[in-house]
């Protein structure tokens, strides 16, 4: 078979032996394959991945002297099962998975290992339990986008965002633009996207945003605010002496207090994602968010990165990270593409054969030109 492999961070189609399911796997036609941010990251950072995984208990992520296929967003069809399968999907049908392969070393993700080459390439293995039929004639473009919208998903439930929340999207590359189409289908009525970009605020505003901002003109934080939000340090001293004062003079006031503590009443908040990646977002985000601010870190930053504590302490932001999503994320994701319930189709900007993966990551530079192109294995197309 056919794949883009990546080596010494260049990339070359080469001729690879077709890939043999093993007991419990199954063997997919690759019909669409996402270029996802990471890919872009892991072409000349691949050592950086490794030493940060190895750190956490993982240590088999491709290096750069390596012969890596990428590739981990993709729909595909099923063209033959390994012993042990149950075969609940007629062969030729359409279907996604989610990239993990169980080998002799463990379960490693594919397009990130030797171990696990990913679906840049004409073939794919994947586990038969990690496979889903893909419903209602979804278009396969479409469909092997479930893996970075089940990305995006994760991110908004780790978010926990009420409707009635302002939830805040800094950066709209694909992720954050998932993130917008994900919070919208959860029914959240205010969110702000902000870029840099005109061309991915554009997006955003296609994608559902309510309020998009260049945030060279106004802080996000600005563009919508909740009523009762603590913009400032001062304005939240002022408002605990306030709150004694008010609680001292009415009789039970004390009491009242304690009851509002005990149910979780406290002043408004934004839910605030990151979908940047780049070192000093973070400090950014906190040193400009209201306090009692929820981060949720979408974007992915492998080097390391700065952190004044103290300002996160003194606001008591609330800051979590997002990683993948779980099986059932997953299929929920498929699900919400079939029934029309999410549609990243504004941007979906292109499409390669294998001879066009390297015009396409340089493509990928430009944010006015594209946000996400796709590889689909039997085109000629050599540039998106």
């Amino acid at each position: 078979m056919r794949a883009a492999v990546c080596q010494h961070e260049e990339f070359r189609v080469e001729d690879l032996p077709e890939p043999t399911p093993g007991t419990g796997q199954v063997r997919l036609r690759t019909v669409r394959c996402g270029i996802c941010g990471s890919d872009l990251h892991a072409r000349h950072g691949a050592d950086d991945w490794a030493d940060m995984t190895a750190r956490i208990g993982y240590d088999r992520t491709a290096r750069s002297h390596e012969p890596v296929v990428f590739g981990h967003e993709f729909s595909g069809a099923v063209a033959e099962y390994g012993p042990g399968c149950r075969r609940a999907v007629p062969e030729g049908a359409p279907v996604v998975a989610l990239p993990m392969l169980r080998g002799a070393h463990g379960v490693d993700g594919t397009g990130l290992s030797t171990f696990a080459p990913g679906a840049y390439a004409e073939q794919v293995l994947d586990e038969e339990s990690l496979m889903f039929a893909v419903p209602n004639g979804l278009d396969p473009a479409v469909a092997a986008l479930t893996e970075p919208l089940a990305v995006a998903l994760h991110a908004v439930r780790r978010g926990e965002v009420g409707r009635r929340q302002v939830a805040v999207v800094v950066g709209c590359g694909p992720i954050g633009l998932g993130v917008i189409l994900m919070l919208k289908a959860q029914g959240v009525r205010t969110v702000v996207a902000s870029d840099f970009s005109p061309g991915r605020r554009a997006l955003a505003r296609a994608c559902g945003a309510d309020v998009v901002v260049d945030p060279r003109e106004l802080s996000p934080y600005d563009a919508a605010p909740a009523k009762g939000e603590l913009r400032e340090l001062a304005a939240g001293l002022e408002l605990m002496v306030g709150v004694a004062e008010k609680a001292a003079r009415v009789p039970g006031g004390w009491a009242a207090l304690g009851l509002a503590e005990r149910f979780g009443i406290a002043p408004r908040h934004p839910v605030i994602f990151e979908c940047v990646g780049v070192p000093g977002v973070i400090e950014e985000i906190v040193a400009g968010a209201p306090l009692l601010s929820r981060i949720v870190v979408a974007g992915v930053c492998v080097g390391t990165d700065h952190l004044t504590p103290a300002m996160g302490i003194m606001k008591e932001v609330d800051l979590r990270f997002a990683f993948a999503y779980t099986p059932p994320e997953f299929r929920r994701t498929l699900h919400l593409l079939a029934e029309g319930k999410v549609d990243p189709r504004p941007f979906i900007t292109g499409t390669v054969g294998l001879e066009g993966v390297d015009a396409a990551f340089a493509a990928l530079a430009d944010p006015e030109a594209h946000a996400k192109i796709l590889i689909d294995p039997a085109s000629g197309a050599t540039a998106p």
